[in-house]
């Protein structure tokens, strides 16, 4: 399942980071900013325009991504 789909407050845990390209500059920041396999991740809250942007929880560090950025990023629930 995709970061942009998990529901709010659910626990997950990112399985992987899906880059464009073989340089690609977002899927190396995301991983540069924890967004690394096994690590436990949840949505916190969602922007009142169009669910934009995401807010995001990684251990103790909170992070507003768009939902494209969130969409790169595969979670899999309830592995908290």
């Amino acid at each position: 399942m995709k970061l942009s789909e998990l529901p709010l407050h659910r626990p997950a845990v990112v399985t992987e980071v899906i880059d464009s390209g073989p340089d690609d500059r977002v899927g190396r920041r995301l991983r540069e900013l924890g967004f690394v396999t096994d690590e436990p991740v949840k949505v916190v809250a969602r922007g009142p325009l169009f669910g934009e942007p995401i807010l995001i929880q990684i251990g103790f560090t909170r992070f507003a991504l768009r939902r494209a950025e969130a969409a790169r990023v595969l979670v899999q629930q309830g592995q908290v």
